[in-house]
């Protein structure tokens, strides 16, 4: 029996040797096709016409060189990152609960013109504003026909009230990222002053139907960015911080809601591709497998069996503070592989920041 166990084995590894070596033949290398390649001509408009946003499409690493003089195949250059890009032309809106919000992949005193110019563009302008609170409050939209029609304003609305619209401009979670949140007020008459921010929204639907136009208004403007020097005033704490005691990564201290903080690092694990065996809101934990890639796989014949079942291993703590939410990390009590919590709470910093 010994003897026939032995016999299958080598057939399969002489199999798989086979289908390996074949395997590296049928890869086309295109290394010399990348170098003997022509370099294209410059892109023209037609005559009397010219080109608003001549670019690559995507991006092209410069070889430091008169086009491909002196390029071997084996000093190809990589290709980019070209996360940057596309996040840069990425307009994310974003909801939690009846709170909805554009992302936006760009510093606040960029987006702060933006939102002014927006006002503007349908009819509302701008009444007040104050870059140090993130506010900025429209003039009353009664008396506009524009802004009457993007607010839904009925011809025969109660003349005792009177319609405006508040954006609120804050850093995002995520690092160099801005949030843009509307609140359509209704009030008894034109305020002299700013009105303090509503953390409720009393018209969901409405302000994320304005974010959206906000949304496409600013994909219209791409090429016409400015930046607003008043709005430098505006803070640009983190509200994600990795707080340390000695050498060691103590947690993750977060200046948001516990709503939010259970949210965003819901959508960390998604991203980060760390699976979730389970989930207690009321206890604030969510229970992972962080296990390293040894320790999940079963060896040579892993290649013939299926991905294993998740375990929990590792967990993950959120904590209400005075000053926010403090996430931390820790192993399961009764696993006894190596201590990977640090490099956990390391690739939540990373994912959420």
């Amino acid at each position: 029996m010994q003897v026939q166990f032995k016999h299958v084995l080598a057939v399969i590894l002489g199999i798989a040797w086979v289908l390996l070596a074949a395997g590296c033949g049928m890869i086309d290398d295109r290394a010399q096709r990348y170098v003997d390649a022509p370099e294209g001509e410059p892109l023209e408009a037609p005559e009397g016409q010219s080109i608003v946003r001549k670019r690559e499409a995507w991006p092209i690493r410069d070889v430091g060189a008169a086009g491909n003089a002196g390029l071997r195949p084996g000093e190809i250059p990589r290709p980019p990152d070209t996360t940057a890009d596309i996040l840069e032309e990425n307009y994310l809106l974003e909801s939690l609960d009846d709170n909805t919000w554009v992302l936006i992949n760009e510093v606040p005193g960029r987006v702060w013109p933006s939102v002014s110019a927006f006002l503007n563009d349908k009819g509302l302008g701008v009444a007040t504003d104050s870059t140090q609170l993130g506010l900025i409050q429209s003039q009353v939209a009664n008396y506009s026909r524009r802004a009457r029609d993007l607010l839904e304003i009925p011809d025969d609305a109660d003349a005792d009230q009177v319609t405006l619209v508040q954006a609120r401009v804050a850093p995002g979670i995520r690092r160099k990222t801005t949030e843009v949140q509307f609140r359509v007020r209704k009030v008894d008459q034109a305020p002299g002053e700013l009105l303090a921010w509503e953390s409720q929204s009393q018209a969901p639907e409405l302000e994320r139907r304005l974010l959206e136009s906000f949304a496409a208004f600013l994909k219209g403007r791409e090429d016409n960015k400015s930046y607003s020097r008043a709005a430098l005033r505006m803070s640009s704490a983190p509200k994600v911080k990795l707080l340390s005691e000695g050498d060691q990564a103590a947690g993750i201290e977060m200046a948001v809601s516990y709503d939010r903080a259970w949210a965003e690092v819901r959508r960390t694990l998604d991203e980060a591709g760390i699976p979730l065996v389970d989930l207690d809101r009321s206890e604030g934990q969510f229970y992972v497998d962080y296990r390293s890639e040894e320790e999940r796989s079963t060896g040579w014949f892993s290649w013939f069996r299926d991905e294993p079942e998740p375990r929990y291993t590792f967990y993950i703590r959120l904590d209400e503070r005075e000053d926010g939410i403090f996430v931390t990390t820790g192993k399961a009590e009764d696993y006894d592989g190596s201590d990977r919590s640090q490099r956990l709470l390391s690739t939540l910093f990373e994912y959420l920041y």
